[in-house]
């Protein structure tokens, strides 16, 4: 893992993090969420008719628990988003009165798309997460999809695109994390799932915000190791230095990023070019570990290949990325404890929600 990372590459000056004055006092909560914070759709999409695709129910006999659907059940209606993942499209369904969110996988594997479904029928029913309608099958295409409701664009869309990356108000964050953490806690608590891949392109808004794209996702009941997945600028640093046995705290970490992505209105920690890269970028702000701040840090798989130049400090600077005119106490008493590289010492989504921030406002 070794970097040419140094002072001239690096993540940005502590300086260039800081939210300028001109920034802060430009975040009107009015822009797109005003009190009592309305959630709607922010983002139009174009819709064009596309003719019926032919959807025909999955065996009951292969997945009893799911719903089937009948031939022209639905209607495509636009195209949401596309990769190396497959596509998802926006289609009204006959069958619910409803619009709805097809998510058909690139890959021909079946299996990808049952084991998806498996995990989102595990977390079903709570409000922050995104609820599986059914699931669909194309028999002249051999193409199983994932049938879901429809929430809106993506909250990546919404900060990066709609507000062209103006962040926002520390109250307005306060309602989104609270909704994200509730989700994730139920998630983690009651469901025993590990999302593995929590970013704003993966949270969708509507009414509220829901955590959406299970594909990454596993069951704790799975037994390590675990794989090295996530997007790396959201990537848990334990998962970056090989750390086989991670648990849900990885994922109080991406909620970590994410809440400072809004409050910043960009990646708190960049674009990496690697994982090297990328951990260089978080002990740039985050100060580099020692025995005080991280004792096991020395034990993980790859630590020994990690060397820091000496323009990275030891101490932590995030405060100075987020002084107190652009967050309180109590929201960076979150933040803090959300971010802090040793799993051991960062806050769980449930006792995120337990902290001040939360239950005085």
């Amino acid at each position: 893992m070794a970097s040419a990372w140094d002072a001239t590459f690096s993540p940005r000056s502590i300086d260039r993090y800081t939210v300028p004055s001109s920034a802060r006092s430009a975040r009107s909560p009015s822009i797109f969420f005003s009190p009592p914070f309305s959630m709607a759709v922010v983002c139009a999409q174009a819709v064009d008719s596309w003719p019926i695709w032919n959807l025909q129910g999955y065996g009951v006999e292969d997945c009893e628990e799911t719903p089937i659907w009948e031939l022209d059940d639905c209607e495509e209606t636009a195209e949401l988003g596309s990769g190396s993942f497959g596509t998802v499209t926006k289609a009204w369904s006959y069958k619910t009165g409803e619009s709805v969110a097809i998510k058909t996988l690139g890959s021909s594997s079946h299996d990808a798309v049952r084991r998806e479904a498996d995990l989102l029928r595990a977390c079903h029913g709570h409000l922050n997460i995104v609820q599986l309608r059914d699931m669909s099958f194309d028999r002249n295409a051999d193409r199983l999809s994932l049938v879901m409701e429809y929430v809106g664009p993506s909250l990546h869309d919404v900060l990066h695109r709609a507000r062209r990356g103006c962040p926002f108000q520390e109250d307005v964050v306060r309602f989104l994390m609270r909704q994200l953490l509730s989700g994730a806690d139920h998630m983690h608590r009651l469901c025993h799932v590990v999302h593995r891949d929590i970013k704003p392109e993966n949270v969708l808004v509507g009414d509220g915000v829901k955590i959406c794209d299970f594909g990454l996702a596993m069951s704790m009941s799975q037994a390590p190791p675990y794989g090295h997945r996530g997007t790396r600028s959201y990537m848990a640093p334990e998962i970056l230095l090989g750390k086989p046995d991670y648990d849900a705290t990885v994922d109080a970490w991406s909620l970590g990023c994410v809440m400072a992505e809004l409050l910043l209105g960009e990646r708190l920690f960049g674009r990496a070019a690697d994982d090297a890269d990328q951990l260089l970028r978080i002990f740039y702000v985050l100060g580099v570990p020692d025995q005080i701040s991280w004792p096991s840090y020395n034990s993980m798989p790859l630590a020994g290949e990690l060397v820091a130049p000496p323009s990275i400090p030891h101490r932590n600077r995030l405060r100075e990325v987020f002084p107190e005119d652009c967050l309180s106490r109590q929201g960076f008493q979150v933040l803090s404890g959300l971010l802090s590289c040793d799993a051991g010492k960062r806050l769980s989504a449930a006792d995120a929600l337990e902290l001040p921030w939360f239950t005085t406002n």
